[in-house]
């Protein structure tokens, strides 16, 4: 996925439609994934808060904790919610226990040992796991931007997480994981 946009607050939401058309789609399947009404949900990766505001639109009563890496984006999220934190999804997890962990376009920027290791410490602290994101997929219909971008296959998401595949589009896809 271009890198250029992902760090604007004020350009993301055009421009990741624009580069994934299936974007809010992703976000309704992400959330129609999440297996019980959660209390207690730690976001990783929280961007512009899309994420969450489809899942406070479902869940009114959930209480959301996000993370992000870039100073921008929590910045700007800082104006709308209380819980955004400045962090990267390698570093340690907010104390739990967390109801639910979710994150939508995120993953694929780590490696595949980060992506085991992430999973790992979710399910130590986790009733469950969403994962909406970009998968290896033929076609390829996502620009990969080397280096940036490291996708792997929907099958070995679910492997990883000891999860189950509930959505596909496209290279598009969301796996839910329930761990109580």
């Amino acid at each position: 996925m271009c890198a250029q946009f992902h760090w604007n607050p004020e350009t993301y939401l055009e421009e990741i439609r624009a580069e994934i058309p299936r974007y809010d789609e992703l976000q309704r399947a992400a959330v129609n994934a999440i297996p019980f009404a959660p209390d207690r949900v730690l976001e990783l990766g929280m961007g512009t808060g899309e994420t969450t505001r489809v899942l406070l639109d479902a869940y009114p009563d959930a209480w959301v904790i996000g993370l992000d890496s870039s100073p921008e984006m929590v910045f700007k999220l800082r104006q709308e919610y209380d819980g955004v934190q400045l962090a990267r999804m390698e570093d340690p997890l907010p104390d739990g226990p967390w109801d639910l962990v979710i994150s939508v376009l995120s993953v694929h920027h780590l490696k595949d040992d980060a992506k085991r290791n992430l999973f790992r410490r979710v399910r130590e602290q986790s009733r469950a796991l969403v994962i909406g994101d970009v998968v290896k997929a033929d076609p390829q219909i996502t620009v990969i931007e080397p280096g940036f971008d490291f996708p792997d296959t929907v099958e070995e998401l679910a492997e990883w997480c000891d999860g189950e595949i509930t959505w596909t589009g496209d290279d598009l896809a969301v796996v839910r994981a329930v761990y109580d």
